[in-house]
């Protein structure tokens, strides 16, 4: 590995730029699974989808978790020259997400009709919700294997590879979702089950692709003899790994908790506003997944620097991220507002739910801004190991303000929008925490490698 001698925000934005391109199109995928099963089915089947959203987010919290801390170390050993250690943490990881995976499959296909009931999903649309996410849950250990595989390579500094999957990925969906809601080319009709069936696809051809373009390659975690071995676990590795890994799979543990409470309050104000929730998701994901990008980045090169005994680079790298979150994520955030109303009409062709999304858009919309800064400040104290700070921080953000206020302001005559009241409330306040540890705090800590 080459020493790279361009300017940080120059290699900070080169790394950035697929990544983000990345997240921007799994949303993508999911967006033209909602535009397909909202505009050629309807709103009742659009609910039945945003329904299981939530449930879907809580059972890959922990793999996002693991994926979290093997990255953090994969980082280090990557900056540290250290290959061999590298493929030890990502072999450790594969297995035990595929482990976790086969779990989550059999949980969720036991017990999906109770977690709807639980929920109080509406009954126009239970049935084709549970019958949605019992064929996501089949899909889940492959579909938990390759977030880690592209949770690993961003480790090494490789957002291209992730960035091709997920095209790929994307091209079978928008394919094949249409194709099985309407019965083309001879393939039976699946309604809702259409979405499950061409996400299952997608992520089945993008693991086949990485096996054979990887080993053509001869890339560093290239599924080689020597990956092979190391996907026997090393269980005191996956114990650091754990460490690392569980305090940001519990917090998105907590916000899919978080998540799932919102939707109840949410299916007490009918279908409509179910519909409302899953296309107002859709539109925020293009915002804040830029905005999780930049705060993934400044993890990354946090570890890569730690690795590499280049302490001094952290607050460069900081700054870096910082100010990038304010131009990339506040253009799109004045984008969405400018134009809210033709991107809600894309999910959605109900004039009343049509108005009803764009206004609680308005609500919420701005506060992605401090998110995405908030996300820099824990993502660098995440990249040294300090990974329990952060967690609580955001916890107490979610515990003490996004649900009570949801709760408490969705009773009052604020109605459903106090809902994202509490939203933007608790982003805010968790940027103001996660600034003021990074500043007094983390910054007076000595940091060192983990490896």
């Amino acid at each position: 590995m080459q020493p790279n001698t361009r300017p940080l925000w120059q290699r900070f934005s080169f790394f950035l730029l697929p990544l983000m391109a990345s997240n921007i199109l799994q949303a993508l995928s999911g967006t033209f699974n909602s535009i397909f099963i909202g505009q050629m089915i309807g709103v009742d089947a659009l609910a039945a989808l945003a329904t299981f959203f939530p449930i879907l987010f809580f059972l890959i919290s922990f793999i996002i978790g693991l994926s979290a801390g093997s990255t953090i170390l994969i980082g280090q050993a990557w900056g540290a020259k250290n290959i061999e250690r590298v493929k030890r943490v990502a072999g450790t990881t594969m297995s035990s997400a595929f482990v976790m995976g086969l779990v989550v499959a059999v949980i969720g296909g036991i017990w999906i009709e109770d977690i709807m009931s639980l929920l109080g999903a509406p009954e126009n649309i239970r049935q084709t919700a549970t019958e949605y996410g019992r064929i996501m849950f089949v899909g889940m250990p492959g579909f938990f294997i390759f977030l880690v595989a592209t949770s690993i390579l961003r480790g090494v500094g490789d957002t291209i590879t992730p960035l091709f999957s997920l095209i790929l990925s994307m091209l079978v969906g928008v394919i094949l979702t249409p194709a099985l809601i309407q019965g083309w080319w001879g393939l039976p009709q699946l309604g809702v089950n259409s979405a499950a069936w061409a996400f299952i696809a997608g992520f089945v051809v993008v693991l086949l692709f990485l096996f054979f373009y990887m080993r053509a390659r001869n890339m560093p975690l290239a599924p080689d003899a020597a990956f092979l071995r190391a996907l026997k676990p090393d269980f005191p590795l996956l114990g650091l790994i754990l460490k690392l890994g569980v305090p940001a799979g519990l917090q998105m543990v907590v916000a899919s908790v978080a998540g799932i409470v919102i939707v109840g309050l949410v299916n007490r104000f009918g279908s409509n506003a179910t519909a409302a929730y899953g296309a107002l998701n859709q539109v925020l994901n293009y915002v804040q997944f830029p905005a999780m990008s930049i705060g993934i980045a400044t993890s990354i090169f946090g570890a890569q620097a730690i690795g590499g005994r280049q302490i001094g680079q952290l607050a460069a790298i900081t700054r870096t991220a910082l100010v990038l979150n304010l131009i990339i994520t506040g253009t799109l955030i004045i984008l969405a507002y400018l134009f809210s109303q033709h991107l809600v009409a894309l999910f959605i062709t109900d004039p009343e739910v049509i108005a009803l999304t764009e206004h609680l858009l308005y609500i919420v919309l701005w506060a992605i801004l401090p998110f995405g800064w908030g996300v820099v400040f824990s993502g660098m104290m995440r990249a040294s190991g300090m990974v329990y700070a952060p967690m609580l921080l955001a916890l107490a953000a979610i515990l003490f303000i996004e649900l009570p206020w949801a709760v408490w302001l969705s009773q009052t005559s604020l109605g459903l929008s106090g809902i994202w009241i509490a939203y933007a409330a608790s982003f805010t306040v968790m940027l103001i925490m996660q600034a003021s540890w990074y500043h007094f705090i983390w910054k007076k800590k000595k940091i060192e490698a983990l490896i």
